[in-house]
């Protein structure tokens, strides 16, 4: 007798929200669809661990397997900490960081509020002068020993609230370029140092074109 389909939600309420993409996908949730679609298989976790893959066999039907070793190893948790005295303020880990867990501003100093990172290590690779370490959260704990389904819960939320905000912010820059390029044309002749009308139209056109890009992609982000 086959084993009925699993819900997305269901598998996805056993991972543990850290959005490290080392499963080979962007974010937990993607993965759980994969596997909810059959096509991923159950062993592509390390924050998980061993635990997470029994977990998931029980819920789906599939055979336990060992962790996929080109997902990475199974560890403890990990924290990421800010040499503060190298930080320059570029903000490149707060851009990097899927749980809004580094605070900071441009050309300030910045911080990783500890009790919310995820350890998904994201932040290390776009550091341009490699001032975030990783320190062992949880010594002699791993999986779901050093996670709790509390911790995976509040890094779901606040995933969630980061993806709205990189959406609004997205969706505020392409109204506000669109607002510049509408005064722009509406200015054109007072505000060009081209006098030629031939060459005035066409950047008319150039400019309507634009326009018409930027009212596109906001049309189909909603």
């Amino acid at each position: 007798m086959s084993q009925p389909p699993v819900s997305v939600d269901a598998i996805d309420a056993l991972l543990p929200q850290t959005q490290c993409t080392r499963c080979g996908y962007p974010d937990c949730r993607s993965y759980a669809e994969a596997i909810a679609q059959g096509q991923a298989a159950i062993n592509r976790c390390p924050p998980g661990g061993a635990e997470g893959i029994a977990r998931l066999a029980a819920l789906t039907g599939r055979p336990v397997a060992d962790l996929d070793p080109e997902c990475g190893q199974e560890g403890p948790r990990k924290l990421a900490v800010i040499d503060e005295a190298w930080c320059i303020g570029c903000t490149l880990c707060i851009k990097a960081c899927p749980v809004d867990a580094i605070v900071g501003a441009n050309k300030l100093m910045h911080s990783v509020v500890g009790p919310l990172c995820t350890g998904c290590e994201l932040c290390v690779p776009v550091c341009p002068v490699d001032c975030i370490a990783l320190v062992d959260a949880t010594p002699g704990r791993t999986g779901w020993q050093a996670w709790s389904p509390e911790q995976a819960a509040q890094a779901r939320e606040r995933y969630a609230f980061h993806r709205q905000r990189v959406e609004r912010d997205r969706r505020e820059h392409e109204e506000r370029l669109a607002a510049k390029a509408q005064h722009k044309l509406e200015h054109l002749a007072e505000e060009s140092k081209l006098t030629d009308p031939q060459e005035l139209d066409r950047k008319r056109a150039v400019i309507e074109a634009a326009l018409a890009r930027a009212r596109e992609r906001m049309r189909k982000a909603g």
